[in-house]
């Protein structure tokens, strides 16, 4: 099978060198070619250029993108997409007056998602879920990290994983299953948290390791939940059977998670909502990649990310959607692109590398994902004909993605 996509008005993130991440400063570079060409060949990048130079080049299909924009498909490194049902009467009660915490001690938020997945078939999930991820791959996401935790039971949490396994293995996009190993202290260890911890220590993890359903282990580092001691635990038992960490941190409070993160050699630290002097040093100069996630903020109304002082600091920021059902019920990582340009005040250029390169690299897949590289994955879309590629932020209500390939084949 071979594509050649013709006439692009603008193809974007395109690299004549295998560039896997960028930093700082750098991040304001995002290189383009105009009235440019593609050529795909199987699941392969092969080659791309000028229009002027593909007068040659033959292929089976091809596509005339007068007008239009291409780009690499979205890198989605931090989601939550297997769940049972919704949240919607939490989203009225914070409507109503009612903090995230103030659910979350009724009963709701994470304990609420758990009771519905614990009595849900493997079935039942991987249909909902299934139907959340066609959805993404026609926004533009070619790339997708996905997570446990709302089992919060050995078997629950190891029937999510089995369901992402499915996932990967049906779905043509990239997926990378996390065990959140510790998202929420169940109700039937209220009082003893510590056995919880050893349930997870003495018998989750390894039945994951075992089954092989894992790459990466999280833990919800914030007050209320799991404290300093307690990640630095469970991160040290996954560490033990190969998992990779990648925590949820500063979500609500800063008390040194991020350099708890560093010292473990996390591939990410994500949320980071807030964030201290102390924080942004800990990260300089480690291979830990700071993941800001717009839209929960934007969502529960809580502080956003300060990724200006990230980037200043010249850290690399990736961003993500962070879709779950209580903080984040959207995956659409368009919108996670324009909210990180008109929140976190970044610019266009800023925002699609760190939705591309960097969010490729915070799933350690950016030697294969996440530009327009010879010999990278075919995972590219087009948009509708717009003006720029800067539109895509500015126009942020409108669906702008026309076509999406992965790995070769069109979508």
């Amino acid at each position: 099978m071979s594509i050649l996509i013709t006439n692009i008005k603008e193809l974007v993130q395109v690299r004549d060198s295998n560039v896997t991440l960028v930093s700082g400063s750098n991040m304001k570079h995002l290189p383009i070619l105009t009235n440019a060409y593609l050529y795909i060949v199987d699941d392969t990048i092969v080659e791309f250029g000028d229009m002027k130079d593909c007068e040659n080049i033959e292929a089976e299909t091809t596509i005339d993108a007068t007008g239009k924009v291409v780009l690499p498909t979205w890198c989605d490194s931090h989601t939550h997409i297997v769940y049972a049902g919704n949240r919607v009467s939490e989203f009225v009660d914070r409507i109503n007056g009612l903090s995230y915490a103030e659910i979350a001690n009724r009963g709701g938020g994470i304990l609420n998602s758990a009771k519905k997945l614990q009595s849900s078939t493997e079935d039942e999930l991987y249909e909902q879920a299934s139907e959340r991820l066609k959805n993404l791959i026609k926004l533009g996401t070619g790339a997708i990290e996905i997570k446990s935790g709302y089992g919060l039971t050995v078997e629950a949490e190891l029937k999510m994983l089995r369901v992402i396994k499915r996932l990967k293995k049906e779905f043509p996009v990239k997926v990378k299953p996390t065990l959140l190993a510790a998202h929420a202290i169940p109700e039937g260890y209220k009082n003893n948290k510590t056995a919880f911890i050893d349930l997870v220590i003495n018998e989750l993890i390894p039945k994951v390791a075992k089954e092989k359903l894992a790459q990466y282990i999280d833990v919800f580092c914030e007050k209320g939940y799991f404290d300093l001691k307690d990640t630095d635990r469970i991160l040290e038992a996954g560490k033990k059977y190969g998992f990779t960490p990648k925590i949820h941190v500063n979500q609500f409070n800063a008390f040194g998670g991020i350099a708890l993160g560093v010292k473990h050699n996390a591939l990410s630290v994500d949320h980071l909502e807030e964030l201290n002097t102390e924080d942004i040093e800990a990260l300089k100069g480690s291979n830990t990649i700071p993941v800001a996630l717009p839209l929960c903020s934007y969502f529960l109304s809580i502080p956003y990310t300060p990724a200006r002082d990230l980037i200043n600091a010249e850290l690399p920021l990736a961003i993500a959607s962070d879709y779950n059902p209580g903080s984040t019920p959207s995956g659409n990582m368009n919108q996670v692109v324009s909210a990180a340009c008109i929140k976190l005040k970044l610019t266009p250029e800023e925002a699609i590398n760190a939705a591309t390169i960097n969010g490729a690299y915070a799933m350690e897949i950016s030697t294969m994902y996440g530009s327009i590289c010879r010999g990278k994955k075919a995972n590219v879309m087009i948009t509708k004909a717009i003006p720029s590629y800067q539109y895509l932020p500015y126009a942020f209500g409108d669906h702008l993605i026309e076509t999406v390939i992965i790995n070769g084949q069109v979508y």
